[in-house]
């Protein structure tokens, strides 16, 4: 079992890659009747910064009893309510499982890969915020490069570069829960196998 994998999202079979990953490491979870929260960090004010809305916002329909979504377009989790928002999964989610997604910056021949690992993610250094480390799991997309502007990068990102790791990510995550959860297709409208792979 892979502990980190990186992925090209321009790749057609990158969603695919995304479900294999999280199947094969969150199976146990599903198994074990866990609530899985996807945690999708970031703020719809900056473009870099929008990543996590995005998916959160995609993913919103896909709530379900133990399936959970924190941080949207219409309400981000960001590094002013990050804390309040992970004390309140704790508080009211019984045995969260929680899967942090967020934007990051990295080399220039990584912009555009989604990295998933077993392990927490550290939001809010681009912006030099003392976050807390959350997530059992975490997804980053590399939107841009970094550099000693990273605030200013961020705010300059393309949003095409975004729009494609984000569905990426979300066609990853659909997929994954039809597989694990046994969603029925036809109460999934919105995904089209054929924009995954044009």
């Amino acid at each position: 079992m892979e502990k980190k994998i990186y992925i090209d999202a321009i790749d057609k079979k990158s969603s695919f890659m995304v479900k294999d990953f999280l199947y094969s490491n969150l199976k146990s979870q599903i198994i074990a009747k866990k609530n899985l929260v996807f945690l999708c960090i970031g703020s719809d004010r900056s473009t870099g910064d929008s990543l996590g809305p995005l998916i959160g916002h995609k993913l919103i329909n896909l709530k379900r009893k133990n399936i959970h979504i924190y941080g949207t377009l219409e309400k981000p989790v960001h590094a002013e309510n990050l804390s309040d928002t992970i004390e309140e999964i704790k508080s009211t989610i019984k045995n969260p499982y929680i899967i942090a997604i967020d934007a990051c910056l990295g080399s220039i021949n990584n912009v555009g890969k989604i990295i998933i690992q077993k392990a927490p993610l550290t939001p809010g250094i681009a912006f030099n915020k003392n976050l807390p480390k959350v997530g059992h799991l975490s997804i980053l997309g590399i939107v841009n490069i970094s550099s000693n502007l990273d605030f200013m990068v961020l705010q300059n990102t393309r949003l095409y570069t975004v729009m494609k790791i984000a569905d990426s990510i979300y066609y990853g995550i659909h997929l994954f829960l039809i597989q694990a959860l046994g969603y029925n297709k036809d109460q999934l409208l919105d995904l089209k196998i054929e924009n995954i792979i044009e």
